[in-house]
């Protein structure tokens, strides 16, 4: 409705358009001696100018241990949409048309492999770099590392397929082996005697979550004392405490019937805050990722969350949402990586509502390691013993403890063992 200065022709030509000017209109109004007359408005439409793509940032190469998956990222500039279609070894791969490309459970095969991605609009398009699949093999390589994380009072039917553990249910599944009827010891409740039984294979008759002064025991026949006399080295990292003193009382979020070893006398030195051997051994969690970092961990790692980190407390979110801060740590090592294995289980079962549950179980049993069976579950019957016993094999110590002697140990959750 603007008269535009200086279009007085029968045409007008506009400046370079900007989207700002996309949907003015125009009229011209023609006149003479004998009147006017304003033509109809004409809508000026300014569409974006295309833009090929183009690639910011290429796909990496990937080494992987064979079992593993490995996952390709392209990052793409242009007029979108974009779309992508990932290539192996110049083949098109069915279904892989997002940004991020993650194989299936690689194979010796798969090495050398090489992928690229065509990335395109309607302008055009652009294909990467190739980036190369390293698959190395475990071989014979022994496992010398072991990690158990204790979660707290949960069947599984509790934590399989809810939707608010998602780093469980979508992740720790999907790249390791896991069992679907781990159990609690028959009967054995609460806590404390569980924890017992993960350590010497039996609750010593101990049914409460008694203090270390009320449940503390003399024998010598315990897993951590079988270690530390064959010279391997053990740790437990527990959550909230200081680290001063070998921690005898609960503090804050830690709780001695989470921690078995303050309940031996060869550890604490018969109940001693002051214990050298007990404060060396039992460590504050925060230091479990400098001693990662520096490849100083021992060869028998306990870890015990807080009570809301474990579940105990806090919710099944709270848990998985701390282990899917504090897992990647150990995964990424290089003692994970170089013989490592990572057991994730809880403490006992509370009743469920799924056919089969009971009061002792079925609870979680996930088992992550470069020689774990990736993706793979099984219904072999276990429960405590079963782990006891697989750690003493892995660590070649003896006698095998209490009902590790007569359970069913857990390679068939491994390629191969030990």
């Amino acid at each position: 409705g603007t008269a535009i200065g200086g279009a007085t022709a029968a045409s007008y030509t506009t400046p370079a358009t900007t989207a700002a000017d996309n949907g003015d209109l125009f009229t011209v109004v023609v006149s003479n001696t004998a009147g006017s007359m304003t033509s109809n408005a004409a809508a000026l439409t300014v569409s974006s100018v295309l833009v090929a793509p183009t690639i910011t940032r290429q796909p990496a190469s990937q080494t992987v241990t064979a079992g593993q998956r490995a996952t390709f990222t392209v990052t793409a500039a242009g007029t979108a949409p974009l779309s992508y279609q990932w290539q192996k070894n110049g083949t098109a791969i069915g279904g892989a048309t997002a940004a991020s490309y993650t194989t299936p459970a690689t194979t010796a095969a798969d090495n050398g492999d090489q992928f690229t991605v065509v990335v395109s609009n309607a302008a055009g398009s652009v294909t990467s770099t190739a980036a190369s699949l390293t698959v190395t093999t475990t071989g014979n390589q022994p496992l010398k590392t072991v990690f158990l994380i204790m979660m707290e009072n949960h069947n599984w039917s509790d934590i399989k397929g809810n939707a608010t553990a998602p780093y469980i249910n979508n992740t720790l599944l999907a790249i390791g082996a896991h069992a679907e009827q781990y159990f609690n010891p028959p009967g054995i409740h609460p806590s404390l005697p569980n924890y017992l039984w993960l350590e010497a294979g039996t609750n010593f008759g101990i049914l409460a979550d008694d203090s270390p002064s009320a449940g503390h025991q003399s024998t010598t026949m315990h897993l951590v004392t079988l270690l530390k006399n064959a010279n391997i080295t053990w740790k437990a990292y527990q959550e909230d405490i200081a680290g001063t003193s070998c921690p005898l009382s609960n503090v804050s979020g830690y709780a001695t019937k989470h921690n078995p070893f303050v309940y031996f006398d060869d550890v604490t030195n018969s109940l001693s805050s002051t214990s050298a051997y007990c404060i060396a051994h039992v460590r504050p969690f925060t230091e479990l990722a400098t001693d990662l970092a520096n490849n100083t961990v021992a060869s028998y790692n306990f870890i015990t969350p807080n009570l809301t980190n474990d579940m105990h407390d806090g919710t099944i979110a709270d848990g998985d949402t701390w282990l899917a801060a504090n897992v990647p740590v150990i995964l990424n090592s290089a003692a994970y990586k170089q013989g490592g294995v990572l057991f994730i289980t809880w403490d006992e079962g509370e009743g469920g509502s799924a056919p089969g549950d009971t009061k002792d179980g079925p609870i979680a049993m996930m088992v992550l390691s470069p020689k774990a069976k990736v993706g793979y579950q099984n219904t072999i019957h276990y429960d405590h013993s079963s782990t006891l016993r697989t750690v003493e094999e892995i660590f070649k110590v003896s006698p095998m403890l209490g009902g590790a002697a007569n359970q069913t140990d857990l390679s068939d959750l491994f390629t191969s063992f030990p």
